[in-house]
């Protein structure tokens, strides 16, 4: 008998596609034609009621909010603020949480204050030092963003903003790990993520994207930045947070994986755009994945009904290939958005490779890394 999933996470995308930067690789800012280019798109006031009303009200269980976008600080720190009370209002006893990913470049010392004074947890996009961040995260006067964002990253920090820097790994970026990774934690993030980019040309063509970074060189790039992570260990703890590495540190110790690529089956949580319609997954904004409306549908219903399951269950079918592979165990496929957008096979993830050169690298240190950290926690 199937359990029932309770709805624990809402990705919010209160200003949709909307962004001030143009960076080259942004795959959400494509469904501006999906919902309507030429016009301002903005949760209205009655989307963000029912959203929260819906959501709320079970008390002794926890609720998470995840405002992204395209870029959320467009919204105005007046719409956080009407966020923060109507979740006052129907939290119920709920434990509620929230976390916003931003570029950064409208954060201002106010936006600190209201942050820090309401536990906010901030993923900054920064690719790294001005020459990679650079390279694609620009304005749409093709101008780098990097010095804004880092003053950015500078104000979070000194302010007590609990914020990690979020970083894509790009054909460009993915040879710098070491100079990122150095730069990450000169500034003080003691988290940061890395995300791989593999997007297909806007033009129709079905060819990768040639900002996208290749099996290898991601594979590469995973290899450093671990050896550069584990010697940085200090008395059987990590002194970094890096997510991945994390991910996998939890499978084994036979853990369930918190990242949803690294799970058998995804579909955990909604996403809600600013029009209240509700989709699978914000790498799914397409008619095929759309669950309902928040104004008009219920959320655990949604979020158990038929079509997300089906998305859900998705994700688990993989061919003889996969499920002989040793390294299963840790990646379970893949994100299915990265096996789907692989013109070259949409049966395997796009970063297979990547993690075969990962593990055999990898392996006989992350177990005795484990060891370690097991021995601090008995």
């Amino acid at each position: 008998m199937n359990m029932k999933k309770p709805l624990s996470f809402i990705l919010v995308k209160p200003s949709g596609p909307d962004c001030n930067l143009a960076c080259s690789y942004c795959f959400y800012t494509r469904n501006e034609a999906y919902f309507g280019s030429g016009h301002i798109h903005r949760m209205s006031d009655e989307v963000l009621e029912a959203m929260i009303r819906k959501s709320l009200g079970r008390p002794g269980q926890h609720m998470g909010f995840g405002w992204q976008g395209g870029e959320p600080t467009l919204m105005g720190l007046d719409f956080y603020r009407r966020a923060i009370e109507l979740q006052k209002r129907y939290g119920n006893g709920m434990r509620v949480s929230n976390s916003l990913q931003t570029n950064g470049v409208l954060i201002n010392d106010e936006w600190n204050e209201f942050l820090k004074q309401h536990n906010f947890l901030v993923g900054l996009s920064l690719d790294g030092p001005a020459h990679v961040h650079d390279h694609y995260r620009v304005d749409r006067g093709g101008r780098g963003s990097h010095a804004i964002v880092e003053n950015t990253a500078r104000s979070m920090l000194k302010s007590g903003v609990a914020v990690n820097a979020i970083s894509v790994v790009s054909d460009y970026s993915s040879q710098f790990a070491k100079e990122i990774y150095t730069y990450h934690k000169s500034l003080g993030f003691e988290y940061q993520q890395f995300i791989p980019c593999i997007e297909l040309e806007a033009d129709g063509s079905k060819a990768v994207a040639g900002y996208s970074v290749s099996p290898e060189k991601y594979g590469r790039f995973l290899c450093d930045l671990f050896d550069l992570w584990a010697d940085d260990w200090v008395d059987g703890k990590p002194t970094t947070s890096i997510r991945t590495f994390e991910t996998f540190a939890e499978v084994y110790l036979g853990r369930v994986p918190s990242e949803c690529p690294a799970r058998r089956t995804c579909g955990e949580y909604l996403v809600v755009e600013h029009t209240g319609e509700v989709y699978s997954c914000d790498f799914f904004v397409e008619d095929a994945w759309k669950l309902g409306n928040i104004l008009e549908d219920n959320p655990e219903e949604m979020l158990n009904g038929y079509r997300q399951t089906l998305f859900g269950n998705m994700k688990g079918r993989l061919p003889d290939k996969c499920l002989k592979c040793s390294w299963l165990s840790f990646c379970q496929g893949g994100c299915t958005k990265d096996r789907l957008r692989d013109p070259q096979d949409k049966r395997f993830n796009h970063f297979c490779e990547s993690y075969k050169m990962f593990f055999a690298h990898a392996d006989t240190r992350f177990k005795g890394l484990m060891e370690s950290f097991s021995k601090t926690r008995n």
